[in-house]
């Protein structure tokens, strides 16, 4: 069977083999489907406040397996040192499993987080980029300093400014239904701000670019069969530039799933803060952060994936194809 390929002749699915292609796709629809079963249950069959939630995978099995392999690695001697291996693989998971459920609502703010702030990020960049490459010297200026003084500084600084040195918490406080039910509680809502903001800032350079890459006779040519300027640069540079800034925007989300990590130090419960709390109780710190880095590995591969299948939809046939930007 041949492979389905794009207008250019390139392999859409990048020419893996059928075999790592059924692998990585049953990977992923393991953990997709796992994840969202978990918040399912945790939400909404069996909804618990306290935070006490049981793991679907017993965690005895894995403590006899563990035991069993150990004993039988001291009787083999040197023989036994695979079994001694393999024993501390069902250690591990013995360690992690009671910690799944906790880190799977963790996991839940960290796509939220990471969602909310791009989309947001991305109605403030274009507005940005638009203003850089074809406003006034006034507008220039403004969008200019905006993007260097958000570049300029860390993220984290910035998130501690919002959160301990304005009043932006206890104006978000004070707004109804704030941390009630569904609803997160202000420290999420300003982390969500905290990083829309410094996300406008890095997409706005990312459309900059791709605006400039757009042959500056597009407009003319738009002007010339009566678009106005706002309209030209809305119709006709616009849609060809943003097709460039996909691998910008590629970059950006899996920054920001990794970057909301930050929000833990201002108090809000995502995947690194969850992981943290427990190995602090439990003292299974290596269990329970090389879990963590797994479910990052698995969110960052996921975004790849998708925003790899995005930029195969925009691309257009013989102009841009996705393998040739």
């Amino acid at each position: 069977m041949s492979e389905r390929t794009t207008a250019r002749g390139v392999p859409v699915d990048g020419g893996l083999p059928g075999w790592r292609r059924a692998v990585g796709g049953g990977a992923f629809a393991l953990f997709w489907g796992w994840l969202v079963v978990r918040w399912i249950h945790d939400w909404f069959i069996v909804p618990n406040p306290a935070g006490d939630r049981t793991p679907f995978v017993p965690v005895g099995p894995f403590d006899a397996a563990n035991e069993v392999l150990l004993s039988l690695a001291d009787s083999l001697g040197v023989l036994g040192v695979p079994f001694d291996w393999l024993a501390g693989v069902f250690a591990f998971a013995a360690g992690a499993i009671p910690s799944l459920p906790a880190l799977a609502q963790g996991a839940w703010l960290t796509v939220v987080l990471t969602v909310v702030s791009i989309a947001l990020g991305f109605v403030l960049a274009v507005p940005l980029s638009v203003a850089r490459v074809y406003g006034g010297l006034g507008l220039r200026w403004v969008a200019l300093s905006f993007t260097e003084l958000i570049r300029g500084t860390p993220l984290l600084a910035q998130l501690f400014v919002l959160y301990y040195g304005t009043n932006l918490t206890v104006f978000i406080r004070n707004v109804p239904g704030v941390g009630m039910g569904m609803v997160p509680d202000q420290a999420v809502w300003v982390a969500i701000i905290g990083f829309t903001i410094n996300s406008a800032a890095y997409q706005a350079e990312y459309i900059r670019s791709a605006l400039t890459s757009v042959h500056s006779g597009q407009l003319t040519a738009a002007r010339a069969i009566g678009l106005g300027k706002v309209e030209g640069i809305r119709y006709v540079v616009l849609p060809q530039a943003l097709r460039y800034a996909i691998p910008g925007w590629s970059n950006e989300l899996i920054y920001l799933i990794k970057y909301s990590s930050l929000a833990t130090f201002i108090t809000v419960g995502e995947l690194f803060n969850q992981t943290e709390s427990i190995a602090n109780d439990t003292y299974r710190y290596t269990e329970l952060f090389v879990t963590a880095g797994l479910f990052y590995l698995a969110l960052v591969l996921s975004a790849s994936l998708v925003m790899n299948s995005v930029e195969d939809w925009t691309a257009i046939p013989g102009i841009g194809q996705s393998g040739e930007r």
